[in-house]
Formats: C-alpha cells, sequence, structure tokens
C-alpha cells in the first residue's frame, strides 16, 4: 500500500507539472518552429510527509524557473493526514470531476480546476487498476489479542491487570 500511495502521490504531482507547463513530460519543449518554452522541468527534489501511516518519502518535480506552487503537497507542508482513504474512496465511488474538485475544496482548502482534475484521474487510473488486479497472497495470517483491564487486589495494593479469557 506504501507504494502505491508513493506513485499516487508522485503521479498527481507530476500531473499538475503537466498541467501547470501545458506539456507532457517527455514532450519537445519546443512549440514551434525555432519556439522554446520560456519554462520547463527540472528535475525532483525529494520530501518527506508525515501521514497517518508513517513517514513516506516522495519526489516533488520542480520547475526551471522556480514558479511551480503544487496545490496538492504545498511547499513547506510536511503533514499530510487522511488523504490516501478518501481518494480510494473517492474512485470506489466512481466521483465525478466536479464532485472531487468541490470535496478538494472544502477538505483541503484547495481550488483547482477540473482541467486539472481530468489530467491527474487520468494519470493516476493506470496504477489504480494495476495495484486492484495484483496477485494476492494465499493466505494473511491475522492475530488477534483480547484481554479485560479490571483491577486487582495484589500484595495489599490494587492494580490494573490484564484479565486473558479463553472459550471454547
Amino acid at each position: 500500500m506504501e507504494q502505491l500511495t508513493k506513485r499516487l502521490y508522485e503521479r498527481v504531482l507530476g500531473a499538475e507539472m503537466t498541467h501547470y507547463l501545458g506539456y507532457e513530460k517527455g514532450q519537445a519543449s519546443k512549440i514551434g518552429a525555432g519556439q522554446r518554452r520560456e519554462n520547463h522541468r527540472n528535475g525532483t527534489s525529494r520530501k518527506t510527509l508525515v501521514s497517518e501511516d508513517g513517514c513516506l518519502e516522495i519526489e516533488v518535480p520542480r520547475d526551471q524557473a522556480g514558479d511551480f506552487e503544487p496545490q496538492f503537497v504545498r511547499k513547506g507542508q510536511r503533514r499530510f493526514g487522511g488523504f490516501d482513504s478518501k481518494i480510494i474512496a473517492m474512485y470506489a465511488q466512481g466521483m465525478t470531476v466536479r464532485e472531487i474538485q468541490g470535496f478538494l475544496e472544502e477538505q483541503y482548502k484547495v481550488e483547482v480546476s477540473a482541467d486539472l482534475i481530468s489530467t491527474v484521474t487520468d494519470s493516476v487510473m493506470d496504477d489504480v487498476l494495476e495495484w486492484q488486479s495484483r496477485p494476492l497472497a494465499r493466505m494473511y495470517p491475522v492475530v488477534f489479542f483480547d484481554a479485560l483491564r479490571v483491577k486487582i487486589r495484589d500484595e495489599g495494593a490494587v492494580r490494573n491487570k490484564a484479565v486473558v479469557c479463553c472459550g471454547t
């Protein structure tokens, strides 16, 4: 799940850069005969985000002019909580572009265009479909621990102890 989340974040940031610059990664930065674009991609920089699941190191794209301001993960932002389950829920519910736009504005106070959401959705969809169709392990071991905490008088003092109940 961590790898999917990392790819998802990086794809969204890459789609934002594509939307900002107006051309896909790998396309020539030339507009037409002899003309060059004023701004272009300039590699990535590493950023560590702290989320509900722990630390996640991602690659944030940069532009030559240094004007690119990502909306998804803003400059200087280090904490990013609760997005994983919400983005997956948006895909699962089949939300429209306008619904996703409203959600991002309401939850994250980020105003994004419908074009940007379409670009992001298209770029991320391949990874989501690949993850959904991945081969699963034959068995996933799960261990449940359960105990009841009770106050017990022990050697003249009252202490909290865990009482484990084993049933048949």
